[in-house]
């Protein structure tokens, strides 16, 4: 019988007799708990189903992390890094033209969660039980406290905002609006997916499909929408 308890070093070969690829053990176990919060939902998946996924024991899950909170965590952690890291990996983000910033939160949020798609209803489920943790889990993300990245959008925004309207080319609206409008329309299609499965009758590849329609043309229709 395995000792769950071996150190990582001795541990990698005992896996190897079991079927476990020597140094990715914790690599599998994150793909895995990926594939099965997808279909079960964070609330709804169970370390033995994510265990099942991995080819590994239950046990072996605990080792690495020490709950199913804890994996659901590191999950979320790793799909915001790279959104956040698509959204303002360059010093440039907020220097950005309104189009470009709009396009950029756009497609980046649509890349990143299509592969993670539990992750707004992760954070929403989050948001109601712990505020505090999701501001902490945020903080992690981006290396900073969501509040300050925020200020920073809001000021970048709202300067973009004052230079296109008195030009003429945008009608007058708040940033706050705007970001929340944003945020609305590219967010929505994961939270809903259940009823757009079922009204629209998408499978995963027309899903699919459809986050590609909307990654070509929902940058535009905002864009439109501002025009006086």
């Amino acid at each position: 019988m395995t000792d769950e308890s071996t150190p990582p070093a001795r541990r990698s070969t005992r896996g190897r007799r079991a079927g476990v690829p020597d140094g990715d053990t914790e690599q599998r176990i994150l793909d895995a708990a990926r594939r099965v919060f997808v279909r079960r939902g964070t609330g709804g998946a169970r370390l033995q189903e994510v265990a099942d996924e991995a080819g590994v024991t239950q046990a072996l899950v605990l080792y690495y992390f020490t709950s199913k909170d804890a994996l659901a965590e590191r999950v979320f952690l790793d799909v915001a890094r790279t959104m956040m890291n698509a959204l303002i990996g360059r010093p440039t983000s907020f220097d950005a033209s309104l189009e470009s910033l709009i396009e950029q939160l756009v497609t980046a949020y649509i890349d990143a969660v299509r592969h993670a798609p539990f992750i707004p209803g992760y954070l929403l489920a989050e948001a109601q039980q712990q505020p505090e943790r999701v501001e902490r889990l945020v903080g992690q993300a981006i290396g900073t406290m969501p509040s300050q990245m925020a200020a920073m959008m809001l000021a970048h925004v709202t300067r973009e905002i004052e230079r296109r309207v008195a030009d003429g080319t945008m009608r007058p609206m708040t940033p706050r609006q705007l970001l929340v409008n944003v945020m609305a329309l590219t967010i929505f299609p994961f939270v809903a997916q259940p009823i757009l499965r079922t009204v629209m009758g998408f499978d995963e590849q027309r899903f699919s499909d459809f986050l590609d329609e909307r990654r070509r043309e929902l940058p535009a229709f905002i864009i439109n929408a501002l025009r006086p």
